[in-house]
């Protein structure tokens, strides 16, 4: 009869590892596919003469929470740190250009057309065409050639551009797409030219014009807005939620930005829902477009506005580290079950290696797919490798010599854990 419901005991133990290593077969391999096939999404490289005119991500990052921990504005000391970013790229307004500042005279009232003379005799074939050659218009005095530059306008007006936001709603960490309300003024030193505001991560933006001077303009705007999701800190990231704006018809021998450090900033009683204000600032720069016609060579100035926001670490901590610490501490127990009840320790180890695949699966299933491994990732290959250990210990049992059972049953209890924490320790610092 011992023997019998020995045997039963065996029977029902297999088939509760059968049913966990299913599981983990499963969802492991939901889990490896979404990563594997999540391609980062890569730009196009501008030109190589454009290099210098594209700021990099690690400039944008505007500000940092002061002393108190309030949000600290950097607007003008980001502007003053790339606002002079140049190059020999191209950018210009769309094939609209409306009238200009100076008495509403177009620049394309006076451009010529471009003929062989307009090129040096010295410049070989492959020069030519590379800048173009076709019958478009262009300006042959000042420093751009493009039909939309305005060198008559008189110099570049310098405008202070400030944005106060109101609310953003419905953000989604999924795809980075927010909702958002906000002021934006814009000071010139002196006239500004016909302006035509365009947000370049904005889509169903509305403008309402609340002030319309030459030297100043007020706009209340609403509309969505989508900003890259970097999520190699998570759970302890930090999102950075962009506007960014140019003016479609002025380029930069018209108009250039400048941050105003005091204008830029938050409504009272900003929140945005699961998250904490990180930083606030702007950041103003030229931007070059690839070349998309003949003589191309016209710059927009471009603002940048950047939102900060960090999740809560408490949340954070409890949503993702204490349910794996608990899956790992509940496995060795299974170290102080005797040896001789190797159903029961086998019990204690398959089971949870099938709740952290499912745990782990549940994460990343609120997350977009990525081409990388976030710090949860890393935490649970580190939980993954503390469940391997234990059941190892177990597996070594059914191979270990009778006598020296006793033996190894007190090594791995003295072993196991300091190696366990030592993983886990690792895992949740990398």
């Amino acid at each position: 009869m011992a023997r019998d419901t020995k045997r039963g005991r065996a029977r029902a133990t297999r088939l509760v590892q059968l049913v966990a290593l299913l599981v983990v077969f499963f969802v492991g391999a939901l889990i490896v596919s979404k990563k594997v096939l999540a391609q980062p999404k890569v730009a196009p490289k501008p030109p190589a003469e454009a290099a210098a005119a594209v700021v990099p991500p690690g400039a944008l990052a505007a500000n940092t929470k002061d002393a108190k921990g309030a949000p600290k504005d950097a607007g003008a000391d980001a502007a003053a740190k790339d606002g002079g970013a140049d190059s020999s790229a191209t950018a210009a307004g769309p094939a609209d250009a409306g009238p200009a500042g100076d008495g509403g005279e177009s620049p394309l009232d006076y451009a010529s057309i471009q003929g062989p003379d307009d090129f040096p005799k010295d410049m070989s074939d492959e020069e030519r065409a590379s800048i173009g050659t076709g019958k478009v218009p262009i300006h042959r005095e000042g420093p751009f050639k493009s039909p939309f530059a305005h060198p008559r306008f008189g110099g570049p007006t310098t405008a202070k551009v400030g944005l106060v936001i109101q609310q953003v709603r419905e953000y989604s960490i999924q795809t980075g797409a927010y909702e958002a309300e906000f002021y934006l003024s814009i000071t010139g030193d002196k006239d500004l030219p016909k302006m035509d505001p365009y947000f370049t991560n904005g889509h169903e933006v509305e403008l309402k014009v609340l002030a319309d001077t030459p030297t100043f303009k007020l706009y209340h705007v609403s509309g969505k807005f989508l900003s890259a999701v970097d999520l190699r800190e998570y759970p302890f990231d930090t999102q950075a939620l962009n506007i960014e704006l140019e003016d479609q018809t002025a380029g930069v021998d018209q108009l250039l930005f400048v941050p105003d450090k005091d204008r830029t900033s938050l409504d009272e009683g900003f929140d945005v829902a699961s998250f904490g204000v990180a930083s606030v600032g702007a950041h103003a720069y030229r931007h070059a477009y690839p070349k998309r016609f003949d003589r191309d060579d016209l710059y927009v100035s471009r603002y940048k506005f950047i939102l900060g926001l960090d999740r809560f670490a408490t949340s954070a901590a409890f949503s993702v580290y204490v349910p794996a610490y608990i899956i790992v501490l509940i496995s060795l127990i299974g170290l102080w079950v005797p040896a001789d009840e190797l159903e029961v320790r086998s019990n204690a180890g398959a089971p949870m290696l099938a709740a952290a695949v499912l745990f782990h699966y549940s994460l990343i299933s609120a997350l977009p797919a990525t081409g990388y491994l976030t710090h949860a990732d890393k935490l649970m290959l580190g939980v993954y490798v503390s469940l391997l250990l234990n059941m190892l210990t177990t597996w070594a049992f059914l191979v270990v010599e009778e006598d020296q059972i006793e033996t190894w049953f007190r090594r791995f209890r003295a072993l196991v854990p300091p190696l366990t924490v030592i993983v886990m320790a690792v895992a949740s610092v990398v």
